[in-house]
């Protein structure tokens, strides 16, 4: 009776065990839906912002496209003008395009950050009607200052329209890790389209004329335009601002003296870089009796570096096994960018058109590639805030740093004018330094010297390093 009882509790107790060992099908089937639901979002997550970064990479053609190209306008107008007024003048549009797209992004920017983030594609297309209607309407133009409103002013509105929108959302979708390469991988694009347009839009103008290219050009912006700001949706942490504090920007960080220290540097940064942009051609043609082909292929060879430049900074910043800080990597664009202003350009001679290309290569590579840094100095600007546990809003902040370029452009643009002025009365040495452009080159150098002076201000903070700074 005993041994009886004994087996069956043996054969008890084995069930028992086998029961704890197999766990119910029904305990399983909640783990794996979550699994795969979990898979799921991030397969859409990876495949938004796939689509982000390509739509933000195809709009950087109708922003941009005019904008780095308008010196072949420039250029056409001097055998072909069919206005009425005076002709010079039409050489203010290309910087008022910049000036006004760049200090309105700050404006723009914080519109849209948060307290009208659900209209941003509303906004973005907008800005395309407007920018297409502002080159139509200049297709018709008779006088000179309908060229200046209509490219210079409200063709600029519209691109700035066009770019505060959709730059936020690209700057939300993409995290720490991985912001400052994305932002590389746009600028690189960006360079894309300012190697590759003046030919195209020369081509055109030798073809059909100006008011013909202004129409087909007018619809390039609006399909390019469409197409991208539908790939570039509203990240839906923008759209969570059901309470009006939600809706507030954080200001906080206009207390760190980082800020600061960043934007001063871009605006010196950014007063020498649009120097090249705009006067290389004809120092080529006038000074070292280039070609005007010879001229043109020189500022394609600024631009065509900044297409590695900006990813290749981006990923200093960004990458796993040495990254380097946001200080560091602006202080090497600038320093390599004033190095090659002083030796390259300064000391160039009549018919001396490899020191010229070498300029051109490496100070479009170094100088070109200094904006992709700016992604780094958002999370070095993130990361003090987190450790002051402050808010910050990194589309905001994007766009007050292009304002401080839009700064810069505007100042570099106008102190050019008057150097270029004051180098025809007085000679600064031999070389390109005892031309007409001397000072232009030696602000060029300056500028972009101080557009890394953030390094001095790092060694400052260590002790014993650099006391008389």
């Amino acid at each position: 009776m005993a041994s009886r009882t004994d087996n069956m509790a043996l054969r008890t107790s084995q069930q028992s065990g086998v029961s704890e060992q197999v766990p119910h099908v029904t305990d399983l089937e909640p783990d794996a839906a979550a699994l795969e639901q979990a898979e799921f979002r991030q397969w859409e997550s990876k495949r938004k912002r796939a689509s982000v970064l390509i739509g933000s990479a195809i709009i950087q053609l109708p922003i941009w496209g005019f904008a780095m190209s308008y010196g072949v306008f420039q250029e056409y107008f001097t055998s072909n003008w069919i206005f009425n007024g005076s002709q010079g003048a039409t050489g203010v549009i290309g910087t008022t395009t910049n000036g006004v797209m760049y200090l309105s992004m700050p404006f723009l920017f914080a519109l849209f950050t948060k307290r009208w983030a659900r209209y941003r594609q509303t906004a973005a297309f907008c800005g395309t009607i407007l920018t297409c209607l502002s080159f139509l309407l200049s297709s018709f133009g008779t006088e000179t200052w309908h060229l200046i409103a209509t490219q210079g002013v409200l063709a600029a509105l519209g691109c700035a329209l066009i770019y505060s929108p959709t730059t936020l959302s690209l700057g939300e979708w993409f995290t720490n890790s991985n912001r400052a390469v994305a932002y590389g991988v746009v600028l690189s694009c960006k360079n894309i389209i300012g190697s590759t347009c003046p030919f195209l839009l020369r081509s055109m103008l030798d073809t059909y004329g100006f008011r013909t290219t202004m129409r087909i050009w007018a619809a390039v912006v609006g399909g390019t335009s469409i197409l991208a700001i539908f790939l570039i949706p509203a990240h839906p942490s923008s759209l969570l601002t059901n309470t009006p504090r939600a809706r507030m920007i954080p200001w906080a960080f206009l207390h760190h003296r980082t800020f600061y220290i960043y934007s001063v540097a871009i605006i010196l940064q950014s007063c020498g870089y649009g120097i090249p942009q705009t006067y290389l051609n004809t120092y080529a043609h006038e000074v070292t009796l280039l070609s005007q082909t010879s001229a043109t292929l020189l500022l394609t060879l600024f631009n065509i570096p900044g297409i590695a430049s900006s990813s290749f900074f981006g990923y200093l910043i960004d990458n796993k096994r040495f990254p380097l800080s946001a200080t560091t990597v602006t202080s090497i664009s600038a320093v390599c960018s004033a190095l090659s202003a002083f030796l390259f350009w300064g000391l160039t001679s009549q018919g001396s058109m490899a020191l010229l290309v070498l300029f051109s290569i490496t100070f479009g590579f170094f100088a070109g590639g200094y904006s992709a840094t700016w992604g780094g100095v958002i999370n070095e600007l993130e990361s003090e805030a987190a450790q002051r546990n402050e808010a910050i809003d990194t589309g905001m902040l994007y766009g007050l740093l292009n304002g401080a370029r839009g700064v810069g452009y505007v100042s570099g643009g106008l102190a050019g004018v008057a150097l270029l002025k004051a180098g025809g009365e007085t000679a600064i040495g031999g070389f390109g330094y005892g031309t007409p452009y001397g000072p232009l080159i030696l602000f060029t150098g300056l500028s972009s010297v101080f557009g890394g002076w953030g390094l001095l201000w790092r060694w400052k903070k260590v002790p014993g390093l650099l006391r008389w700074v």
